[in-house]
């Protein structure tokens, strides 16, 4: 259920916040990706998590996209 929270939160924001919301995530991910790489990272499941939200983001973002033509 929170996916379904995180995905209805995001249908809320404009399109300038999502975009906010997804470069912070790719950031989030370029960091993890730096501390794995650099065996800093405890939680290696966080990488497959922020993936998913990046994608989830750029669902919506398509969607309002989709609906505003």
């Amino acid at each position: 259920m929170k996916t379904k929270k995180f995905v209805d939160d995001l249908k809320n924001k404009t399109v300038a916040e999502l975009n906010e919301e997804l470069v912070a995530a790719k950031k989030e991910l370029f960091n993890l990706r730096f501390q794995n790489a650099t065996n800093q990272l405890d939680n290696t499941s966080r990488i497959k998590e922020v993936r998913k939200n990046i994608a989830r983001i750029q669902t919506v973002i398509s969607e309002k996209a989709a609906a505003a033509n």
